[in-house]
């Protein structure tokens, strides 16, 4: 996982796990475009992706996010990861809901200069089951943030995104934003006792490193968060902690040293109804379910 030493080791002790997804030191440069990978796409960004949005956490990054159909009255919500919750990582098979929660951000303006702190008042869910995301409800609404601050939320794609897509990982905690492009999908990457479905794979120069945790994934051409960031293979083992596998549809496994991976999050608006409300029994929610 990429989260920075101290917070792992705290993480790790709260969690009581003997290996949990904890150290990440810098990654290697990861190996060159894989034989079975997309030519990425040349077409020119149509839209500026800085750091508008984008929050620290006290170990992570993350990001403002509002769905398709969100209003301007709905409380906003902070997305990260699942091993980024305060508590300590969820469980294989455990989803968490409704969990108060008083958490802290950083708001960031395009510039990468903090401009606010905002705060949690839940955990609306999270989990490292199938996917690795935490959904946090704010106690301001996106209309208060963007008349207090100037800042707008972003958007949550809804769509599949498509191998070869351009893409910026924009990391909060450290300020630093990685380009690369949609390498390919996975199938299931495992990392330790957890499993995830369906992940990206990025091309070689999104070389993420610990803090990079939780940062949103952005499609240049449209500006929409299309996964958000969690890992990457550190040196070369076999599905453990730190070193994640990919596991195709046929259960060969295979390890590719130096890469680094997100979770997509296309599947999550449709489990929020009206009010940025939680509902995991929506028509077309996919998320796992307590």
């Amino acid at each position: 996982m990429n989260k920075p030493l101290l917070a792992a080791l705290s993480a790790l002790a709260l969690a009581g796990l003997g290996a949990a997804p904890a150290v990440a030191a810098p990654l290697t440069a990861a190996p060159a475009a894989h034989a079975d990978s997309p030519v990425p796409k040349t077409k020119s960004p149509a839209v500026t992706v800085n750091f508008a949005g984008t929050v620290s956490l006290s170990d992570c990054s993350g990001s403002v996010i509002r769905f398709p159909n969100s209003v301007d009255s709905d409380p906003a919500l902070v997305l990260s990861n699942g091993h980024c919750l305060e508590t300590g990582f969820p469980d294989p098979g455990e989803v968490i809901t409704g969990q108060s929660s008083s958490r802290t951000f950083g708001l960031l303006n395009a510039s990468g200069s903090k401009i606010a702190t905002l705060r949690a008042n839940q955990v609306v869910y999270s989990t490292m089951t199938d996917t690795d995301i935490t959904i946090y409800r704010l106690n301001t609404t996106y209309a208060q943030i963007k008349s207090s601050y100037g800042i707008s939320p972003l958007t949550l794609s809804d769509t599949h995104p498509t191998a070869g897509t351009a893409i910026k990982v924009v990391s909060g905690y450290w300020k630093k934003t990685y380009s690369c492009n949609i390498d390919g999908f996975v199938n299931q990457l495992k990392e330790g006792d957890w499993t995830w479905k369906d992940s990206i794979r990025y091309t070689s120069s999104c070389n993420t490193i610990g803090g990079t945790s939780g940062s949103p994934v952005i499609d240049t051409s449209t500006g929409k968060v299309v996964a958000v960031n969690n890992t990457g293979n550190e040196d070369g083992e076999r599905c453990t902690v730190n070193n994640p596998c990919e596991v195709d549809a046929n259960g060969n496994v295979t390890v590719h040293e130096g890469t680094n991976y997100a979770e997509e999050t296309y599947g999550i608006p449709a489990c929020f109804t009206t009010g940025n409300k939680l509902n995991l029994s929506a028509a077309g929610c996919t998320l796992p379910k307590p």
